[in-house]
């Protein structure tokens, strides 16, 4: 073994290259405090190891970038984890950048003849920031894609060349595919590249001045090897360690946890909850403070003007005083930061709107997976999903159609609960026993045609001289408890719906009897004044019999899809409420597959795919490794 490394040595010279490496001089002996530049280092070397090894699954598109990553969480061995690493120990960098800048300041080590040193780890510190800033877009997810957008047109105030320069940042006029391409080329190969020789310098002149000892040394002299380098082995261990505790806290282990993966990024959707991430947070919080003339000054002039004292500290530090007023500034700049950070958090938990887009964002990213689960990734992209898909577009449709007038469990479809009361009756749970229930017994309500009040144009069309309400005020109380439950299985029979409970049989009875005759105690019953349009024999006689007014809605098949897409139509058909409507008709309004969709989220926000349903129009093909 001795003459093959001597071989080795003879051809190479590692012999001298690991003496000039580990025989660094360490003044006063090994300490602690000098372990960050080696976390920093370590950090980075696990940044690429893990960046190689995502790269490999990784397509840079806008139509294959999610689906990619989708394969790396959920498909990849392990992938989740190597996600979560690079993601978070990225994080972990932007803490030992601070921590080691403190170091230097507070140590002087930035003074003469280091100060090309510290200008070397300043430029670093913004390499650093700027691959953390190019990286977020990759997922190609709603957080990313939105986040960026609101970093990037920071560039279009740029004096005199915003535009110019927006458009080099952007690749283009539009966000899209060149972003991303034009981001993964900055965050894998220009960035790395100038960081690796950066690095090197800094190292470089690093080891031409040696470590800068602050105070009395009371221990000899040693090198590098072994105390040191057994220090900063375990510093970065700790650091390892402490990325995978902290990933695991906030997001768990396995395919949902890790880093996280939104929704996939959708230019025609807003996304109020986007928000830069924690280290960037305080720039976004700092520039609420100037209006959109003053913008410049937050985002460029003051931010300018730190860094210019950051680089100027080796000339104004030359002096005690002035060395002391460094630290001072450097430790109110970072004070400034933490509570400007505080407060962005504060105004975020405080705000009712942000918890409700962070709550439909999480839902959106949930479904995605589900849909992508079950049906793969069709060859339009995988947005085309959660287009094509009635849990995430129906309660939009409802929002923008229905939500004016109507409510869904109190709120607009979303999760949003709009300031204006409502005039016309909760969807929430429509068509299930509840409802058919509250409709015969209080109709009057404000859940049902009681919120018409709310509307003073419709006065008391609904209520007061509405016969429901008034034929429910003197009869609902009369009715049995068989009765009623028996009406409400009657009707649900004929409803079809897959979402409620099977029918009740043994109540029907009871119900059908009430429904065509009434009772001892109700002289007529609901057919009197409901048109019902099926051809049995019984109930049609029934309804002869009963010399039906035909004033009510067609209660056959009550609520189904078939009632509700006629409803939808036009709800002022002769077979609706022809006289008492003040529904808009949505039949051309609406295209098929909307009304379609809307109908599968008033059926009660179905939270599973229908089995009929399909993830696109085109062929969907699996969500296996995407650079097919």
């Amino acid at each position: 073994m001795k003459a093959l490394l001597n071989w080795l040595d003879s051809r190479t010279g590692y012999k001298e290259l690991m003496r000039e490496a580990l025989d660094e001089p360490v003044r006063g002996g090994a300490r602690w405090r000098y372990v960050w530049g080696s976390t920093l280092v370590f950090a980075f070397v696990v940044q690429v190891l893990t960046g190689f090894a995502l790269w490999m699954s990784y397509s840079p598109s806008s139509q294959t970038a999610w689906a990619s990553v989708y394969y790396i969480q959920h498909e990849m061995f392990l992938g989740w984890l190597l996600r979560g690493i690079h993601h978070f120990m990225a994080q972990a960098m932007i803490v030992l950048l601070g921590l080691h800048l403190v170091q230097v300041v507070v140590d002087g080590a930035y003074r003469a003849p280091r100060e090309i040193n510290f200008w070397l780890g300043l430029i670093l510190m913004k390499i650093v920031l700027a691959l953390s800033l190019t990286g977020y877009l990759l997922p190609w997810d709603q957080k990313g894609y939105w986040a960026t957008k609101v970093a990037t047109s920071i560039a279009a105030i740029t004096p005199v060349v915003g535009s110019e320069v927006q458009a080099i940042v952007v690749g283009g006029q539009e966000y899209g595919h060149h972003t991303l391409t034009r981001f993964f080329a900055l965050h894998a190969g220009v960035l790395p590249t100038l960081l690796v020789a950066f690095l090197a310098l800094h190292i470089y002149v690093f080891r031409k001045h040696g470590l800068t000892v602050t105070k009395p040394l009371y221990r000899p002299d040693a090198t590098f090897w072994p105390d040191q380098i057994l220090k900063d082995a375990v510093a970065c261990m700790a650091v390892l360690i402490g990325v995978i505790g902290v990933m695991y806290y906030l997001r768990g282990f396995g395919p949902h946890g890790g880093a996280e993966l939104g929704a996939p990024a959708d230019p025609n959707d807003s996304y109020s909850a986007a928000r830069p991430e924690w280290y960037f947070l305080f720039l976004f919080q700092f520039l609420k403070y100037f209006p959109r003339e003053n913008e410049i000054y937050g985002a460029m002039v003051i931010p300018g003007l730190v860094m210019a004292a950051l680089f100027i500290m080796p000339f104004t530090g030359k002096w005690s005083m002035g060395h002391k007023a460094n630290i001072v500034f450097l430790f109110g700049v970072f004070a400034g930061i933490g509570y400007l950070t505080f407060e962005a958090v504060q105004e975020d938990r405080n705000n009712p709107d942000y918890a409700i887009a962070v709550k439909n964002a999480e839902r959106n990213a949930e479904r995605a997976i589900e849909l992508v689960q079950k049906h793969g990734i069709s060859t339009a992209g995988p947005n085309q999903l959660l287009l094509d898909d009635y849990f995430i577009q129906g309660p939009k449709l409802f929002a923008k159609h229905c939500g004016v007038c109507h409510r869904f469990d109190g709120t607009d479809g979303t999760v949003h609960v709009p300031a204006e009361k409502a005039t016309a009756s909760d969807l929430g749970k429509f068509g299930t026993r509840e409802w058919l229930k509250g409709m015969i017994t209080t109709p009057h309500e404000e859940a049902f045609f009681g919120a018409t009040l709310n509307d003073k144009s419709l006065g008391d069309k609904f209520v007061k001289e509405g016969e429901m309400a008034d034929w429910s005020k003197s009869n609902a109380k009369k009715m049995t408890e068989a009765e009623l439950k028996g009406v409400v299985e009657f009707l649900i029979g004929f409803s079809g719906r897959e979402d409620i409970d099977p029918q009740s049989f043994k109540e029907v009875p009871a119900g059908k009897k009430f429904f065509l005759e009434g009772s001892e105690a109700v002289s007529s019953g609901c057919i009197s004044c409901h048109q019902w349009s099926n051809p049995a024999a019984d109930i049609k006689a029934a309804a002869e019999a009963a010399g039906s007014s035909e004033s009510g809605p067609d209660l056959n098949g009550y609520a189904s899809r078939e009632w509700l897409l006629k409803f939808i139509n036009n709800p002022g058909h002769d077979t609706l409420y022809p006289d008492k409507n003040a529904m808009p008709a949505f039949e051309t309004r609406l295209s098929d597959k909307e009304k379609s969709m809307l109908i599968d989220f008033l059926m009660h926000k179905p939270t599973k795919p229908r089995a009929e349903e399909t993830a696109a129009e085109t062929p969907a093909v699996a969500p296996a490794a995407p650079n097919h």
